[in-house]
């Protein structure tokens, strides 16, 4: 960070990834300029929102002024616009932190997503905490005076930016706290200088707002021939709570500007529900569900989603005791009309109320789901798509629910053999073969290893449809859903293939009657890979592959030992089991080979480790092998 001072007045420059995100908005075409004051009257209303929070505990927070408002107002002559607010406000620190810099979370990923194209990346805008910055939209130059509550009128702070790579901080004087953002307009903006016109934008998107946005009345003059500010003020918005008002007087449009306000997106929702609860707890709940994935969405410890309202009163954002991890990506507000204003953290973790609103929202939540499975199934395939792997999450992490989350979840199947994870649990269970008693799956690193995977070849065979799991959480997934419906999930690549009524008995005759015929060959394998194996037995899974690896039963798969490792975790040191298709040319060269059986055995259970997806321990000796293989094959 440069800086120069000047008595009190500093020079700072903004970090290389403002710099770059502020040419975007100033060169870009922003394809909705007015989002500029949705984002500033968001802003102001927080402000508001935390000085009621802190006052609860410091009410001389307040001072002589405990009407919160947020004031707008507009000179031609000047061509400025300003946004006034008497809420908590900003010391200087605060101004260098918030003003100086975007949002940490998601910022390395936004200026990954950057394709070149204002166009497109215009589009980003807005999904990485940057609602402040949009004021360059149409101001070349924005000015932001604020004193923090509590501080002394010689505190406040004059930031000011003409959005080039730079910005001055200076120690001024304000009498009153809270903040006033001023822009001054770039030439061709003049049409924001109107009060028709910044009423019907604060009343198309901010017209939710719980505090009253105030501005001065305008009258005709009749000799001026134009509208002139008086000194009287009026409410432009309706300024209650949305969540408090009926269903029936909320439109379609008011509930989706009101999930942008409280989840600082600029895309619709994908869902959302609004209910009273009544009964043991009294609370408020509007849930939605975002259409698009934040970039944060995998980092379990950040803070998301519910803001919690105590009797219209906000007491905290995040509140991520109101909702479980794997529903992380839900939005929305939660007002209670039992919890005591000044709840803290700690009462909320240690709170049985909490513990009841949690669940009537989990609950809520998962019904949304369920009937956007049932009656639209396009929005939930794209729910699935932004956040199908959270929700698996939850198979886990949640007893109660785990068998709705269970009919909820969405695999890749060999029924359409497409990465696409559309079949359903219920979906799977009606296209069973008569007499099939099992779920089938297999777990593979991705969907090209686990299609392919040599365990399928006599599912596919007989036309027994198998689920392909290439999620990294789908082994959470099949190790705590053991069943569905009555249905055991078994993988294919686990214990001794047991394909019940399905199994062919002149097949297992024949299968029999192999493993007595290659006992010899078998135990020679055996001993020839020593403790590589733990065991080595005849197949009747395989019809074209010469062997594969399976796991015991109770085994951990060689799929999630891989997980656990990449993960850094401690792995047990459990040995595979090698399986051998006594049908393949190779195998049964092997019964007549002396000279260099032990490479070919080693070569068996190499291929077999490759196929599903594992690492060699000596890749160099593996293509060693393999050449002199070719070379003694090619001489003959």
């Amino acid at each position: 960070m440069s800086e120069s001072t000047t008595v009190n007045r500093e020079t700072l420059g903004f970090q290389a990834e403002v710099k770059q995100l502020l040419q975007l908005m100033i060169h870009s075409l922003y394809s909705n300029k007015e989002i500029y004051l949705r984002e500033l009257v968001s802003n102001a209303s927080d402000a508001c929102d935390k000085l009621r929070f802190e006052a609860l505990n410091n009410s001389a927070l307040y001072g002589e002024d405990s009407e919160l408002k947020i004031c707008i107002s507009f000179d031609k002559d000047a061509r400025t616009i300003t946004i006034s607010d008497n809420g908590i406000g900003l010391s200087r620190d605060e101004a260098v932190e918030h003003l100086g810099t975007i949002a940490k979370s998601g910022t390395k990923e936004f200026f990954s997503s950057l394709t070149g194209d204002q166009a497109k990346d215009a589009h980003l805008i807005g999904q990485f905490g940057v609602g402040f910055y949009s004021s360059f939209i149409i101001a070349d130059k924005v000015t932001v005076v604020s004193r923090r509550a509590g501080l002394e009128a010689n505190q406040a702070v004059c930031w000011e930016s003409g959005g080039q790579g730079d910005y001055t901080v200076e120690m001024v004087e304000k009498t009153s706290r809270g903040t006033d953002v001023t822009l001054h307009l770039r030439e061709g903006e003049d049409e924001f200088l109107s009060g028709w016109k910044l009423k019907s934008i604060i009343r198309k998107y901010s017209d939710h707002i719980t505090l009253p946005i105030v501005m001065k009345k305008e009258e005709w003059n009749q000799e001026k021939g134009e509208q002139v500010v008086t000194d009287e003020e009026e409410t432009v918005n309706q300024a209650n709570a949305l969540w408090v008002r009926a269903k029936s007087e909320i439109s379609d449009e008011q509930y989706k500007e009101f999930y942008k306000h409280v989840a600082h997106d600029f895309e619709d929702p994908l869902a959302w529900t609004h209910a009273r609860v009544e009964g043991k707890q009294e609370y408020t709940q509007l849930l939605y569900i975002p259409a698009r994935a934040p970039f944060d969405l995998w980092d379990r410890n950040a803070r998301h989603g519910i803001k919690l309202y105590v009797r219209r009163v906000f007491i905290m954002d995040d509140a991520e005791q109101l909702m479980p991890l794997y529903m992380r990506f839900v939005r929305g507000v939660v007002d209670s009309s039992d919890l005591p204003l000044n709840v803290s953290r700690e009462i909320l973790q240690q709170s049985k109320d909490i513990d009841g609103i949690r669940s009537g929202c989990t609950r809520k939540v998962l019904g949304m789901l369920e009937d956007l499975a049932e009656n639209d199934k396009e929005k939930y395939a794209k729910f699935w798509s932004a956040f199908g792997s959270v929700l698996k999450e939850g198979v886990g992490e949640d007893f109660a629910n785990k068998e709705k989350i269970a009919g909820l979840i969405r695999f890749a199947s060999t029924h359409n053999d497409m990465p696409e994870q559309t079949v359903s649990l219920a979906d799977y269970i009606g296209r069973m073969k008569e007499g099939q008693e099992k779920i089938y799956y297999v777990t593979a690193d991705t969907f090209n290893a686990a299609k392919n995977s040599p365990h399928l070849e006599i599912f596919r065979k007989k036309g027994i449809e198998v689920l392909l799991l290439s999620d990294r959480v789908d082994e959470w997934v099949v190790g705590h859903l053991t069943e569905f419906d009555g249905k055991p999930l078994q993988s294919v690549a686990k214990g001794g293939l047991d394909l019940g009524k399905l199994e062919d008995e002149a097949e297992k005759r024949e299968a029999e009657k192999a493993a007595d015929e290659y006992k010899e060959l078998i135990d020679k394998v055996k001993s020839s890979l020593g403790d590589k194996v733990k065991d080595v037995r005849v197949t009747y899974r395989l019809t074209d592959s010469p062997s594969c690896l399976v796991s015991e039963e109770h085994d951990p798969s060689g799929n999630l030992a891989r997980l656990l490792k990449a993960a850094g975790q401690a792995t047990p040191n459990v040995k595979p089991i090698l399986e051998i298709n006594p049908q393949h040319v190779v195998v049964q060269r092997m019964k007549y080979e002396e000279a260099r059986f032990d490479d070919w055995a080693a070569l068996l259970f190499e291929q077999a480790t490759l196929a599903e997806g594992g690492q060699l321990d000596d890749p160099a000796g593996f293509v060693k092998r393999i050449n002199e293989l070719m070379m003694a094959l090619s001489s003959k």
